[in-house]
């Protein structure tokens, strides 16, 4: 009996079957993650077709609305570039993985300094690669609609905490991960910092505006 060559092939059947193994590991762990991803844009998808609708048929009036975390703040629109998404009270995996959220640190919107947003750079704000100054943002909130107009961008460490610091007026400050197309936790932060433009549509008329 040839011993040698027995076992030749006994190794040669355990390389194929061990090799086809790890095939079907990696097809199974790769539909797995297409199947997540999958979930997760469709999830998002009806996360901000609720939301939207609820916002739209919302009865506005003259009363200062509140914000609680995971609430609706309102929907953002940046029509060159397209995006239109709903954007949420806080910063938790959750709420970026289904819309646009407001750094709670910040003032909201119709409070005087600079309002937060920040966004995943591969789905609501993947378009802002794009944006350039003079782009025009509108944001439609429970307590009032903001023009605002893009003065400029800059890409920072993630660790700079300085895009956050206080503004005169009413500022609206954009942030998502830089490379857009990087591969992993990225290094650094985009940053679009617009400024108001105009006046609020809602609170203009009301005694108390100069307040909000």
């Amino acid at each position: 009996m040839n011993l040698g060559g027995y076992a030749l092939k006994k190794d040669r059947r355990m390389s194929a079957l061990t090799l086809r193994g790890a095939c079907f590991f990696f097809l199974a762990a790769g539909i797995l993650a297409l199947g997540y991803a999958g979930y997760v844009v469709a999830d998002a998808h009806a996360y901000q077709a609720v939301e939207k609708s609820k916002f739209e048929n919302v009865s506005r009036s003259q009363v200062l609305q509140p914000v609680t975390e995971g609430g609706v703040i309102g929907e953002m629109d940046v029509p060159r570039l397209g995006i239109q998404t709903m954007v949420v009270q806080g910063d938790s995996a959750k709420i970026l993985r289904r819309a646009v959220g407001h750094m709670p640190e910040t003032p909201l919107p119709w409070e005087s300094g600079n309002a937060a947003l920040a966004g995943h750079r591969d789905s609501f704000f993947r378009p802002l690669r794009n944006i350039r100054a003079g782009d025009a943002i509108t944001f439609k909130t429970v307590n009032g609609d903001f023009q605002y107009e893009v003065e400029y961008t800059e890409v920072v460490p993630a660790s700079d905490v300085e895009v956050l610091d206080a503004s005169s007026g009413r500022t609206l400050t954009l942030i998502t991960c830089f490379p857009f197309y990087y591969v992993g936790s990225a290094p650094n932060r985009f940053v679009v910092r617009a400024r108001e433009v105009g006046s609020p549509a809602r609170f203009a008329e009301h005694p108390d505006a100069a307040s909000f």
